[in-house]
This record gives C-alpha cells, structure tokens and sequence, in this order.
C-alpha cells in the first residue's frame, strides 16, 4: 500500500505552503528547484518545516483542506 504524505514548507518571508505527495524527499527537492507549485517559485528558497503520513490519497487530501483552513497561528502550532 502507497503511504501519502501531508506536508508544510516555510517559504521566503516566512509563509507557509502546504501540500501532499507520494514521496516526500522528491518533492521537496522539486520545490527548492523551483520546479514545485507556481506559490513556491516565486517564493524560494523554501524549507521543509512538518509533514504527516496517510494511508491513502483520500485521507491526505482530506487532510490537506482541514490545515489549509487553519488560521496562520494555527499551523505554527503544529510545527
């Protein structure tokens, strides 16, 4: 069974992107590169600040749009 990943970025000027992926290291890398998602581009350098893993895309998903609806504060105590 695949595991999915849920995951947070601190990008320049301290906000916060947050995505999923089957691989975690790959995609990482891929934002650092600025070959991520259009936000991380254009707010590099970015860091891997906490991350989650699930069972199934489904649930990361779900859980992805749960921590995109936390306020900013919100998230931070989470990291």
């Amino acid at each position: 069974m695949k595991k999915w990943f849920v995951y947070m970025l601190r990008c320049k000027g301290g906000s916060l992107y947050t995505g999923v992926t089957t691989d975690l290291d790959r995609r990482v890398a891929e934002h650092q590169s600025g070959k991520g998602a259009k936000y991380t581009r254009a707010h590099l350098p970015v860091v891997l600040v906490w991350s989650e893993v699930t069972d199934s895309e489904s649930d990361a998903k779900k859980r992805e749009a749960e921590l995109k609806k936390l306020k900013k504060f919100e998230k931070e105590a989470l990291i």
